[in-house]
């Protein structure tokens, strides 16, 4: 039997955690079964050559504006000639337009299986989201949330059935170790200054991330006791936060590193990762930080408090609390034995529950679930899934 090909659609491909995990996602693909391609609309980075290294066919398919009826038009064309089994969408975006498109393409004829996706906890979504986020999951053959707490919150949200909602948590690559002398050159090239812990965050600079209370966090400890910070990731607030930084004094022991492609040797550099997001799903940084041996400080929220179990595999803070994150980033800057201790125990976790394979593996069973439900036609879509035991 020939390999059904499916197709993986996100708007935007740069580098986040949802990019992250559709890179692994394809690279894992047994291409005896599937050959998967990928749809994006906007924003390439340099995942998108990763993908292609991986044999998978890429497709750019420019959206101009929140309404584009050429890229509609465009998009139903291209559904009609490339005939796929399934299309699995990353964002709510894709997900509607996905909807549209496969129905005008397909409006009496069988259309393929369609899978949402569920990767945040969505808590200031308003109300127009959880309309088309219900219209969406009633319409789709699966639903894939990658944390309980996601899945909880969008049956939540959509007012629709937890059953519906399959849960296949994040999985993270296994990353070559770096030697000391490469920690210390790596250390030494984003101007750390030696003797003092190397604190790390890694992710977009956006407002969910909360970034001005590790800031606020920072700017209590005592300056010979500091860690000295470095910020990976680029974003709308990156202006916003060097002035906060200058404002509190700490134009001395923070960097802002824009985006980096050598993140998973970064964290093996670092001393700590701090994560302070005011909601997360299952949080790619988190994972590859544990999985890398960096010990994490991260916000009690979402999928964080799937990842952590306290005082074992990293340490919790209470969300938007700076006093109680100093307090965390400060022991585990002064306790290396600390350190030691929930980096092995975090390591080991990522290890025996977060593979790629098993990742991949769930996913595909999901898929193979999807198509055999697909209906005949767009008008006979049903939403009804079952939890997985991912």
């Amino acid at each position: 039997m020939p390999p059904e090909r499916i197709l993986i659609v996100i708007d935007e491909m740069e580098v986040g955690g949802s990019q992250r995990q559709i890179t692994h996602l394809l690279g894992g693909l047994d291409r005896a079964r599937w050959q998967p391609e990928l749809l994006y609309f906007r924003n390439p980075s340099h995942l998108v050559d990763t993908i292609r290294a991986h044999g998978v066919a890429v497709h750019h398919l420019p959206k101009r504006g929140r309404v584009d009826i050429r890229f509609l038009c465009a998009y139903v064309a291209f559904l009609r000639r490339r005939r796929f089994a399934l299309v699995h969408a990353f964002s709510l975006t894709a997900e509607l337009w996905t909807l549209i498109a496969t129905t005008l393409a397909f409006p009496f004829a069988r259309r393929p299986a369609l899978v949402a996706s569920v990767r945040g906890l969505y808590l200031d979504a308003s109300r127009t989201f959880w309309r088309i986020k219900r219209l969406i999951v009633r319409h789709s053959n699966a639903i894939i949330a990658n944390a309980h707490a996601c899945a909880d919150a969008a049956a939540s949200g959509t007012g629709l059935g937890r059953e519906r909602f399959d849960v296949v948590p994040n999985a993270i690559a296994a990353e070559p170790a770096i030697t000391e002398a490469q920690r210390e050159r790596l250390a030494a090239a984003i101007g750390h200054p030696p003797g003092r812990p190397l604190a790390l965050f890694v992710g977009r600079l956006v407002a969910v991330k909360n970034l001005p209370c590790l800031i606020r966090a920072l700017a209590r400890l005592p300056h010979q006791r500091r860690p000295w910070l470095a910020l990976a990731g680029d974003g709308p607030l990156a202006p916003s936060l060097q002035r906060q930084i200058l404002d509190a004094g700490l134009g001395d022991d923070v960097r802002l590193l824009g985006e980096r492609d050598d993140t998973a040797a970064l964290m093996q550099a670092a001393d700590l990762l701090v994560l302070p997001s005011r909601q997360e799903g299952m949080s790619n940084a988190l994972m590859e930080a544990m999985a890398a041996g960096c010990p994490v400080v991260a916000s009690a929220v979402g999928g964080n408090l799937e990842l952590i179990d306290p005082e074992r595999t990293g340490l919790l803070f209470a969300s938007d609390d700076d006093e109680e994150l100093a307090v965390c980033m400060q022991r585990l800057a002064d306790d290396p034995g600390l350190r030691r201790r929930l980096a092995e125990a975090a390591r080991e976790r990522m290890r025996d529950g977060h593979s790629l394979a098993r990742m991949v593996a769930a996913t595909a069973q999901i898929y193979e679930r999807g198509i055999r439900l697909a209906p005949a036609s767009a008008g006979n879509a049903s939403g009804s899934t079952v939890e997985g035991d991912a």
